[in-house]
């Protein structure tokens, strides 16, 4: 009765000694499930000290120790998660052992796994005509160093059956304009031409790369990877393209724009080349991190005015080329606005073209129509010294153009040259010139047409002027300035210019 009356008074207390009760009795069922445990936990802290090449881990113990989910919270994780990656399984890698040969002597084995540099990057291909192509792309620099890679091009029409004798295979020829800049990857231009034309009958089809290592990297093997280059979709085809006058009189095309540029600087430099260039021209912008949303808020009216085209090639910095893939961008650039201009530029948004007053440059361009390409030569400026014939406090208010007159005087030094091409005559080009033309070049261009470079002020966003002075000449670190106001007087023309093309939307830019 004293047991009732205790279960009565203490509901709680008959649990607890039929626990204590289940205990007891499974104590030595206890002790192992304890003991198991104990072991476990021993084992997962001993592999931590284990060897990594070893062909488990810790990790691999801990997934198999956790419990599955839920299948309500399985069905979760399924909906709220991107669909998996798929992933290619290959066979397991055999080791080859060293060995002992009869003679005694060692034989030692080299094992491979993954690989150094892509075979070929594609970034673009583009018709040159009826019968010829150009693949531009990066491509592995020891390859092309120590090896030697080969391309076949392939035209495969897309009704086959109709078009057999259009099915055909011709060795490509391959250009590296980048004359060795490159570093892991260099810029290979594969041009493909057919002995006759292929896919005019406007019928669509595919252009093949076979790309072939040559045996570079491992001398055993020669490895060959086909690249989809070019698709046409029937009836995509316009064979006068190639024959119809440009667009275009000029087509800027810039080098991969980088860090935190100055939206003031690019203010200045793109007013005062549309206004130089005129209504038939265009600019193409090539971002690789440069035009951050401060820059596009200056390039945003020129773009819907139709003078510039913006492309995002940040995506480029996954493979390490020469300054950002300079090299392969004004290459796609050249291919892809081949046909849509009659003369087109290469300068950096630091540099400043101008002809003289009494012409103009119309007029410098037909002196200079007998050639596919000129350079041009550059009038180097200080980008810290500006002259101070204002109150102090207005110059800060002034362009750059407007401030920063000191020339650099030194002479008897090769400065680079920039340039220009006339682009249906052009295989490949560089960034200070091309070697792969047909026509002539001339560089005695002094006196018709310039640039002005001021080095280093587009990339700092502060004010360029470290040093105030109203000298004429002077010497800094032992190179000698004069100044030089040819830029300063062009800029109010300018600035009139902008303002009525798109009004004050600019004024308030910051450096």
């Amino acid at each position: 009765m004293v047991k009732d009356k205790d279960a009565i008074e203490n509901p709680n207390l008959k649990d607890k000694k039929m626990f204590i009760g289940i205990v007891w009795n499974c104590a030595p069922e206890l002790k192992l499930v304890l003991s198991a445990l104990l072991f476990f936990c021993s084992l997962v802290t001993l592999f931590q000290f284990f060897p990594s090449h070893l062909s488990f881990s810790v990790q691999d113990l801990r997934n198999c120790a956790s419990l599955p989910p839920p299948s309500s919270a399985l069905k979760l994780i399924t909906a709220s998660s991107p669909p998996p990656v798929e992933i290619q399984i290959q066979h397991r890698h055999v080791k080859q052992e060293d060995v002992v040969l009869q003679n005694g002597v060692v034989k030692r084995n080299f094992n491979t796994y993954g690989t150094a540099a892509y075979n070929f990057i594609l970034m673009s291909a583009y018709r040159g005509g009826v019968d010829t192509f150009a693949v531009i792309g990066l491509s592995s620099k020891p390859l092309h160093v120590f090896s030697k890679p080969t391309y076949l091009c392939q035209w495969l029409p897309h009704n086959a059956t109709q078009n057999q004798n259009q099915n055909i295979t011709v060795p490509g020829s391959k250009i590296l304009p980048d004359w060795g800049y490159g570093r892991v990857y260099t810029v290979v231009v594969v041009n493909c031409t057919f002995p006759f034309p292929v896919g005019a009958d406007g019928g669509g089809g595919q252009l093949l790369i076979h790309a072939s290592t040559g045996g570079g990297g491992d001398s055993n093997f020669n490895l060959t990877d086909t690249i989809e280059a070019l698709s046409e979709t029937p009836g995509s085809l316009n064979p006068l393209q190639f024959t119809a006058p440009p667009k275009y009189d000029y087509l800027y095309c810039g080098s991969s724009l980088y860090g935190n540029l100055s939206p003031q600087r690019i203010r200045e430099w793109i007013a005062y080349h549309v206004k130089m260039f005129g209504e038939k021209s265009h600019f193409v912008i090539h971002d690789a991190g440069g035009v951050h949303p401060e820059v596009m808020e200056v390039l945003r009216p020129w773009v819907e005015k139709g003078y510039v085209t913006v492309q995002d090639i940040r995506e480029q910095e996954r493979f390490d080329g020469y300054y950002h893939n300079q090299f392969l961008i004004v290459n796609d650039c050249l291919h892809r606005y081949r046909f849509t201009t009659k003369w087109m530029f290469f300068f950096d948004v630091d540099e400043f073209i101008f002809v003289p007053k009494k012409s103009t440059i119309n007029t410098v361009m037909d002196s200079l129509s007998d050639y596919t390409q000129f350079t041009i030569e550059q009038r180097t400026m200080s980008n810290k010294l500006c002259y101070l014939d204002d109150h102090a406090g207005k110059i800060y208010r002034k362009w750059g153009i407007e401030k920063l007159v000191y020339r650099d005087t030194v002479k008897g030094i090769r400065r680079d040259r920039k340039y220009a091409v006339q682009p249906r005559n052009v295989f490949a080009t560089g960034v200070h010139m091309s070697e792969n033309t047909i026509g002539k070049t001339t560089h005695k261009t002094e006196g018709k047409i310039m640039y002005y470079h001021y080095h280093g002020t587009i990339s700092e966003r502060r004010e360029p002027c470290r040093q105030l002075v109203n000298k004429t000449e002077m010497k800094v670190g032992g190179t000698p300035y004069m100044v030089d106001k040819t830029m300063r007087e062009a800029a109010f023309a300018v600035k009139r210019f902008e303002l009525r093309m798109i009004g004050s939307v600019l004024i308030r830019t910051r450096q």
